[in-house]
């Protein structure tokens, strides 16, 4: 079967190729299976998840892990996601109980 793609991805890499405007350009807006107007299509997207700015301080090591996982994508996507994972799978109850048992383990050996 031939390829669709137009774009070409390097073969040691997992990452997906870099999207070019023309890339864009020739998208086709979809909402549920069927094509729709720019107006219907960003209507459809900020109806899944209300977005709420807000200002927050981190520390500048965060930022510039996210930044470099991030690479040319928007990090605070990346934190969004990060956090979006650590509700949805209990993950920060269960890393919380862990280091507090280390230190405790950590602080007996010490003491």
């Amino acid at each position: 079967m031939k390829s669709t793609s137009s774009t070409k991805m390097p073969a040691t890499s997992d990452d997906a190729p870099k999207l070019t405007q023309a890339d864009f350009d020739r998208a086709r807006l979809r909402v549920e299976g069927k094509d729709v107007s720019r107006a219907e299509w960003q209507s459809a997207v900020r109806g899944r998840v209300a977005k709420q700015r807000i200002n927050i301080m981190l520390d500048a090591p965060i930022v510039e892990h996210f930044k470099a996982v991030a690479g040319e994508r928007g990090y605070q996507t990346i934190i969004n996601d990060t956090l979006r994972r650590v509700i949805e799978t209990g993950m920060l109850e269960a890393d919380l109980r862990r280091i507090i048992r280390e230190e405790l383990h950590t602080s007996d050996r010490a003491g």
